[in-house]
């Protein structure tokens, strides 16, 4: 069955996650306008409310904005329960939401790793389960987003446990992009580069201090070539539209992508030239060593420490 032609949302029940700010708020704004029926969530309550408020003001539909942790099983089960019970099923199904820790092997802890895995790989599969199904039983069609990263298509530095979930993301999709065909749910695998979003200014870096004029450079020169959150939106909903499964937003990605698959030495070499630069920024902005921390030569070892 392929999936029914669509030329904008109107009047498309549409669930975001991560709807408060950046991305998701971006993508729900443009899916309003062009006469959506939104359900929105977002961990933070406070910022979902107001994002809420922002679509109506426009006119745009809201029927649910509920709080939830896309990482909390029973919460999204519970969630997606209410939402079918009072309007059915989704036609479109975007997973937004996402943290991020960057760090070298050495400097991250297993909490970083685990919380990587648990909201950004574990949350949209959450979703997937709390939703799809209802979508199959409908038999309307529709469409599911997955928000990876260029950090599931090539090998940035620091960006190991990241990665991880995003690679993972990057194989759901990769699956559920035929298995969802004969339903006709079409799967859009979104890979930006970088993208400038509140996330930008909250990702964890370990063992970087941020207060570093050399972090600030590079902060700086991250932002200079970065998409806005409506660029990524747009892209998008052009996915959706056009059926595309990979959704590309930096042009220097898909490019690096193209170099993976056509020119592997040079794609190794562009990676290695990258990581170097990566390490030099590093070394100029590493933070302080903790007194406490037994890595420490000159500190006390105390046992039971990670």
């Amino acid at each position: 069955m392929r999936r029914p032609a669509r030329k904008d949302l109107r009047g498309q029940r549409v669930f975001v996650t991560g709807a408060a700010s950046g991305i998701g708020r971006a993508v729900a704004l443009r899916a309003a306008a062009e006469g959506a029926e939104l359900f929105l969530t977002d961990i933070n309550a406070a910022g979902l409310a107001k994002a809420a408020e922002a679509v109506r003001a426009r006119g745009g539909k809201v029927r649910r904005a509920d709080p939830a942790d896309v990482s909390d099983y029973d919460a999204v089960m519970t969630l997606a329960a209410d939402i079918h019970a009072e309007f059915g099923s989704m036609d479109v199904v975007m997973n937004v939401a996402g943290i991020s820790t960057w760090g070298t092997v050495e400097n991250l802890e297993h909490r970083h790793w685990r919380a990587m895995v648990e909201v950004n790989l574990m949350g949209p599969i959450h979703v997937i389960e709390a939703f799809v199904p209802q979508m199959i039983v409908a038999g309307r069609g529709g469409h599911l987003v997955n928000v990876s990263s260029a950090a599931a298509l090539i090998g940035l530095p620091w960006h190991a446990a990241y990665s991880a979930a995003k690679f993972g993301l990057r194989g759901v999709s990769e699956v559920l992009r035929f298995d969802l065909r004969r339903h006709g749910i079409g799967v859009s695998l979104v890979c930006p580069g970088a993208v400038d979003t509140p996330l930008t200014n909250t990702v964890e870096i370990v063992g970087v201090d941020q207060t570093q004029p050399a972090f600030h450079d590079f902060q700086e020169s991250f932002r200079k070539r970065a998409s806005t959150p409506d660029e990524v939106a747009a892209a998008i909903l052009t996915g959706i539209r056009r059926n595309r499964y990979l959704v590309h937003t930096s042009t220097r990605v898909r490019a690096a992508y193209g170099l993976q698959r056509v020119i592997p030495p040079l794609y190794s070499l562009a990676m290695r030239v990258l990581n170097d630069a990566a390490e030099r920024v590093l070394k100029q902005s590493s933070a302080p060593a903790d007194p406490s921390d037994p890595a420490d030569p000159a500190a006390p070892t105390k046992a039971g420490s990670r």
